[in-house]
């Protein structure tokens, strides 16, 4: 029999609290054990049940103390007040009721994954641009190979349906390899063996698993991908997400199963700027503490790679070279060579990331 995630409500107002319950406890997913309608009452019913998750609104989420479960803060209305409620208790996000029910619902569904897989191989690595155009593509694919490169089963991941620009990039033959559209048929009996059977392999030693032609990319919804990420970490030990050029339903899908997001940076005030706006934004969705930063170095520039600390907080983890071949390689859907000034730069920020170094 299936896990559902077991879920606590705290809501003032009760009408709400029906609402929520009953919606949740109809998708199958999850099941709501208690509900609370002040902060003392929601932290005794977490104390005694100790459930999955906490799905309540920020004011009765400010005690804090909810003993390991995800946190989930949901109101009627956005706040800057609200938000920075949820961002102070470690909020995994911020839903707004009922237009964001169906975020919430997967959210719901992927805790109660995360409760059926006790043992999870695969580190998930979400990469995203600051701007168009800052090499986000570029780096997911390479990060997969880097990956590859040091014996790591890796599958790389296009989430991106609309522009597949991963895709593209990876050289794959158009309209001949199975993309996540051919998933769909089986889409609410996933298995790894599903998946591994659609994944399209790299002469780099990687997987991916590619986005659809344009015409097929309009059935494919976020649940979709929600309903591979859930079983594709168990059968890999690394998975590479290449994030969509705007923080949609999809990407936030991406966003919630990552372990670590890396925010690609090119040395110039737009992408900084740009960077600082989406920092705001995903810290809204509760992943600031996930976030790292990649430098670009495509060309000279005036800003340099130690003013990330100084705007950001934090050193990049990673400092990628200028090299003359990217364009010339990206053109012709093909990775730079491992053995490379930068593949040696993503081989070291691989180390990085699994904490070697």
């Amino acid at each position: 029999m299936e896990d559902v995630a077991r879920i606590v409500l705290g809501f003032e107002t009760n009408e709400v609290a029906e609402e929520v319950m009953h919606f949740l406890d109809r998708t199958g997913r999850a099941r709501v054990v208690a509900t609370a309608a002040d902060d003392r009452q929601l932290a005794e019913a977490v104390r005694q049940l100790g459930p999955d998750a906490v799905v309540a609104s920020p004011a009765l989420l400010r005690r804090g103390g909810w003993d390991g479960a995800a946190v989930f803060a949901l109101d009627t209305r956005e706040s800057v007040a609200a938000l920075r409620t949820a961002l102070r208790v470690g909020a995994k996000g911020f839903y707004l009721w009922p237009a964001d029910r169906e975020e919430l619902a997967g959210a719901a569904a992927r805790i109660a994954v995360a409760t059926e897989v006790t043992e999870r191989r695969a580190r998930v690595i979400a990469v995203l641009g600051s701007r168009g155009g800052s090499g986000a593509t570029f780096v997911a694919t390479h990060l997969a190979s880097a990956f590859a490169g040091r014996g790591r089963e890796c599958v790389l991941v296009d989430m991106d349906p609309l522009f597949a620009d991963a895709t593209a990039a990876l050289g794959a033959p158009e309209g001949e390899a199975r993309t996540v559209a051919d998933l769909l048929p089986s889409i609410d009996e996933l298995t790894p063996g599903h998946v591994g059977d659609v994944l399209w392999g790299h002469p780099d030693g990687f997987s991916a698993l590619l986005a659809p032609e344009p015409e097929a990319a309009q059935r494919v919804r976020p649940a979709d991908y929600h309903a591979v990420l859930s079983v594709l970490p168990s059968a890999a030990d690394s998975v590479v997400l290449a994030i969509p050029r705007s923080i949609d339903e999809i990407a936030r899908v991406g966003l919630d199963v990552a372990d670590r997001v890396l925010i690609v940076l090119t040395l110039d005030v737009l992408s900084f700027r740009d960077a600082k706006r989406l920092l705001e934004r995903l810290g809204a969705l509760g992943f600031a503490q996930r976030i790292d930063f990649v430098v670009n170095r495509s060309a000279r520039a005036e800003i340099t790679p130690r003013d990330v600390e100084r705007v950001f907080g934090s050193d990049a983890v990673a400092v990628l070279p200028a090299d003359a071949g990217v364009r010339a390689s990206q053109d012709r859907g093909r990775l730079l060579p491992r053995r490379g000034r930068m593949g040696r730069a993503f081989g070291r920020l691989v180390a990085r990331l699994e904490g070697d170094v």
